[in-house]
């Protein structure tokens, strides 16, 4: 490979690539013993429902906050928008996952393209991500169970050191069990869907959605409230609807067959995602009016009680039932913190006993630290938006790297072994990519506050990268022995 130097002096090998210099230590078998996950512990039907256990709190919660932006109209066209991003996306993480089944999926993805500092950033972005977002749908359990009565309880922490002591000790119990309980609950969270849609769809009325009055800013009509810019604010929300769904690929070295089941599971995963968010989209605000539900913090019992003028059964049961969908999240999203802090750990990037691995081949100090530091920060600051917009922005970051990726590998490994194949190649992603950068500069806009969070988080974790890890990283880690073969079929072919 062109500007490839290397020579070995111990254990160590020095390269010069991708315009960084970085070491590598080849580590033996007892090194990977130590960190072997569970191999085939998932089929595709499960893979589908952890991707829709990602997202699916998306649809209880968050979304309405976009009618207070855009009106109904502007956060139509702001889901029709992120739905087409996230779409485009999906298949080009189907591509890759099959075509590199690693724990690490994105920072995987990113590492074969960008290298290694291309590939640590893209992983640290989903990282902020995932290990962030757990703490603010904590909040938002103990705000739920607050606000039912459960318990006698008053105050959130509780709530949020028994979730988190909950599901992170039934992860380390085994993965299998971990995703077959995260799938029941998924469809308790699916069938309160379903009955809230039923009971709204006799209650819908057009004019319902075009309720919010009209603004006098630009291009304001009763179809977009506040305008062409109300659109544009709706963005950060019209996401909540699919967040989450691109860490399937993050499940890949527990899967059966991943390069038949990663395409298939997540592409599932997605259509079911697309059908719910356009269901709830319709009938919550044609059934209750969108200026009833844009500041709720509960929007679908919300949404009952206006529509049928008072508390029901319906309302009652969506409510208690959509604790599901919360918790579906919460639970699964510590799977994807845990994978990607594992990948990254093993392969050096990170201290390398995060990446240990117990006899039930749980990666436990790569969930226990994390699930720590979540509890702590919802704790302390119960600041649930907040947290929520800083992972919505390390999520944009990864989105935009990600899809960087899948194009560059096209052009560059055309020959790549790819047994599934993006529809449309990198036209495909080309739209999820410039779909990103636009989500990412409307989360910058809509919060600086988290924006700047983010960016003190990414200096800190490239400073670490730059003055440490790249002079430890682990050869025969299977993210960088990808690398290494691609750059030993270079060297051949030159």
């Amino acid at each position: 490979m062109a500007g490839t130097e290397q020579h070995r002096q111990a254990d160590v090998t020095h390269v010069h690539g991708h315009g960084v210099d970085v070491d590598y230590e080849r580590k033996g078998q007892d090194y990977f013993d130590q960190r072997s996950l569970k191999r085939g512990a998932a089929g595709w039907v499960l893979l589908a429902g952890l991707g829709v256990s990602y997202v699916i709190s998306g649809d209880f919660a968050g979304w309405n906050f976009g009618l207070a932006q855009g009106g109904w109209g502007g956060l139509l066209i702001a889901t029709v928008l992120m739905a087409t991003m996230y779409t485009c996306m999906v298949y080009g993480l189907a591509e890759m996952s099959a075509a590199m089944p690693v724990a690490g999926a994105g920072y995987g993805f990113a590492r074969r393209a960008l290298g290694p500092l291309g590939g640590f950033a893209t992983g640290t972005a989903i990282l902020i991500e995932y290990a962030i977002a757990p703490a603010a749908i904590a909040v938002f359990i103990g705000g739920y169970v607050e606000a039912l009565g459960l318990f006698g309880l008053t105050s959130g922490w509780p709530v949020f050191l028994v979730t988190y002591a909950i599901f992170v000790g039934i992860h380390l119990w085994g993965v299998g069990e971990a995703l077959r309980l995260m799938f029941v609950i998924t469809g308790f969270a699916l069938v309160a869907l379903v009955v809230f849609v039923v009971g709204m769809i006799g209650k819908f009325d057009v004019d319902n959605l075009f309720d919010v009055p009209m603004t006098n800013a630009f291009g304001a009509s009763s179809f977009l409230p506040f305008g062409v810019v109300g659109v544009w604010g709706a963005l950060v929300f019209a996401i909540w609807f699919f967040l989450a769904i691109e860490g399937v690929p993050l499940a890949a070295e527990e899967a059966r067959d991943p390069k038949r089941d990663m395409p298939r599971g997540i592409i599932v995963g997605m259509a079911i995602l697309l059908v719910t968010a356009a269901l709830i989209l319709v009938t919550a605000p044609g059934g209750a009016g969108a200026r009833a539900l844009m500041d709720s913090d509960n929007p679908l019992p919300d949404a009952l009680r206006q529509a049928y003028g008072g508390n029901t059964f319906l309302a009652d049961f969506v409510n208690y039932i959509g604790l599901a969908g919360l918790i579906a999240s919460f639970f699964s999203i510590i799977y994807a913190y845990s994978r990607q802090l594992f990948a990254l750990s093993r392969a050096g990037y990170l201290p390398r006993w995060l990446s240990v691995t117990g006899s039930r081949r749980t990666p436990y100090l790569a969930l226990i630290i994390p699930g720590t530091i979540g509890f702590a920060l919802a704790s302390i600051t119960q600041a649930g938006d907040l947290m929520i917009q800083i992972a919505v922005f390390g999520a944009a970051v990864s989105y935009v790297l990600m899809m960087v990726s899948h194009i560059v590998l096209r052009r560059r490994e055309p020959d790549m072994e790819r047994p599934y194949r993006t529809p449309g190649g990198v036209a495909t992603t080309g739209v999820a990519l410039v779909l990103a950068v636009t989500a990412l500069i409307a989360v910058f806009l809509v919060d600086l506050l988290a924006a700047a969070i983010v960016a003190g988080i990414f200096l800190a974790a490239i400073a670490y990268f730059w003055f440490h890890s790249r002079h430890h990283l682990v050869a025969n880690a299977p993210e960088e022995e990808f690398e290494a073969i691609a750059r030993a079929e270079a060297e051949l072919d030159h």
